[in-house]
C-alpha cells in the first residue's frame, strides 16, 4: 500500500524562517493529491523533502508505512516529473524511457516490454527513435512521463510538469495525467500554482500559504466551504470578490460596506452566526457568478453600478465595477454588451454571500 504521511515536517533554511512550517498529511493509496499556492508557499520544497532531494529540518515521512527521512531517493522508490522535462538531448525517446532501467541493471527484455507499454499508453511508439529536439512541448513532457511510468514505482511525484507549456497543451495534457492516474491506479503527488490544474485533477487538493497549509478538501468543498478568506480567493477563477463592511441592524440585518456604496441584506439562516459581528469589521464575499444582471432568485438584492471594463469571453461576459474603490467581477452568461461607463442594475444572489472575521479572516 503507498500511503504517504506527512508528520509535523518542517524545513527550515540558513534565515532561521522555516519555509515549511509544521506539516500534516496523510495521502491514502491509490490517490491524486494536489499542493497549491502562491509561488513562495512551499509546495515544492515540501514535494523535495518527499523524494528525498531536500533534508527535513524536523518532523516524520512515511512511505508505504515505512519511515524514510533519512533513505536515500534511489531506494524510496518514487519517481519523480519535473517542470523542465531533464531529458537528455543525445539519447532518443526509448532511450530516455529506458536509461533507469538501464542502471538497475534490467535485462533487455524486460526494459523493452516497460518502454513499449508505457510508449503505448502515452501515444509515443511512433517517436521512440527521435531525439528530444525532434519533439514538441507537449511531447517531451509525455516522455519525461513515460520514463516515471517505466519505474512502476509507489509514489508518482509531479514539481510543476505543465508550466512550460501553452495554454491548449497545458488543458490536453492535464486531461491526460488525469486518465494516466485512472489506467495506473497509483498514488501521485501533483504540485502547481494553477487552481484550475488543481481543481480539475486532484482527488484532494492541500491549499498552502507562507508554509503553512491552510485546508485540505475535495475540490468541490473547498471551492463552496472555505476556511479562510485566502482560500476563497486563491481557489475559483475569476476570483472570489471581498468588501469590508459592517453588520447594522435597525429594521433588518444588513451588511454596509465602509463606504456604504452596498447594503445586502443578511438571509436569515446566516443571521444567527452574525449575531457576535454587529458593529465589527467583517469582510463580505461573493463569486462573480452570483452576481448577475437579472434577478437570480427571490433572494437576492439589486445595486446600480458603473461598469469599468468588459471582457468578452465567448460563451459568457466578465464585467468590472467598484465598489468602495474594490474592483469586483461579474460573470453574465447574456450576449448584451452594456458600453464601458454606463450605469448598470445588478442583483447580488444573499443566499450565496460569504463573511470572513476581518481580524482573523477565519470564516464566519
Amino acid at each position: 500500500m503507498a500511503e504517504v504521511v506527512l508528520q509535523g515536517i518542517t524545513k527550515i533554511y540558513d534565515s532561521g524562517l522555516p519555509v515549511v512550517n509544521n506539516i500534516d498529511v496523510k495521502i491514502s493509496d491509490k490517490e491524486f493529491v494536489v499542493l497549491v499556492g502562491p509561488s513562495g508557499c512551499g509546495k515544492s520544497t515540501t514535494l523535495r523533502m518527499i523524494a528525498g532531494l531536500e533534508e527535513i529540518t524536523s518532523g516524520d515521512l512515511f512511505i508505504d508505512g515505512k519511515k524514510v527521512n533519512d533513505i536515500p531517493p534511489k531506494n524510496r522508490d518514487i519517481a519523480m516529473v519535473f517542470q523542465n522535462y531533464a531529458l537528455y538531448p543525445h539519447m532518443t525517446v526509448y532511450e530516455n524511457m529506458a536509461f533507469g532501467l538501464k542502471l538497475r541493471k534490467y535485462d533487455k527484455e524486460e526494459i523493452k516490454k516497460r518502454v513499449t507499454e508505457a510508449a503505448r499508453i502515452l501515444d509515443l511508439e511512433a517517436f521512440l527513435d527521435r531525439k528530444p529536439r525532434a519533439l514538441s512541448g507537449g511531447q517531451r513532457q509525455r516522455v519525461a512521463v513515460g520514463r516515471a511510468i517505466v519505474r512502476k514505482p509507489k509514489v508518482f511525484l509531479f514539481d510543476e510538469p505543465l508550466s512550460n507549456l501553452d495554454a491548449k497543451l497545458r488543458v490536453q495534457m492535464r486531461t491526460e495525467i488525469s486518465k494516466l492516474h485512472k489506467k495506473l491506479d497509483a498514488t501521485m503527488i501533483y504540485v502547481t500554482h494553477d487552481q484550475t490544474e488543481a481543481m480539475t485533477m486532484g482527488d484532494r487538493i492541500v491549499v498552502m500559504k507562507d508554509g503553512v497549509v491552510q485546508q485540505i478538501e475535495t475540490p468541490m468543498n473547498l471551492y463552496s466551504k472555505p476556511v479562510n478568506k485566502f482560500v476563497a480567493g486563491f481557489i475559483g477563477s475569476p476570483a472570489m470578490n471581498f468588501i469590508k463592511g459592517k453588520i447594522v441592524t435597525d429594521s433588518t440585518s444588513k451588511f454596509v460596506s465602509d463606504g456604504n456604496s452596498l447594503s445586502l441584506n443578511i438571509p436569515i439562516s446566516q443571521f444567527d452566526s452574525l449575531k457576535a459581528y454587529q458593529n465589527k469589521s467583517i469582510f463580505l464575499g461573493i463569486r462573480p457568478e452570483n452576481i448577475s444582471d437579472s434577478p437570480i432568485s427571490n433572494n437576492s438584492t439589486e445595486a446600480e453600478v458603473r461598469i469599468d471594463v468588459i471582457e468578452p469571453m465567448g460563451n459568457e461576459i466578465f464585467l468590472y465595477f467598484q465598489v468602495d474603490n474594490e474592483q469586483f467581477i461579474c460573470r453574465k452568461t447574456t450576449h448584451d454588451l452594456p458600453a464601458p461607463g454606463s450605469m448598470k442594475k445588478l442583483y447580488f444572489d444573499l443566499s450565496k454571500l460569504n463573511f470572513f472575521d476581518a481580524e482573523t479572516e477565519l470564516v464566519i
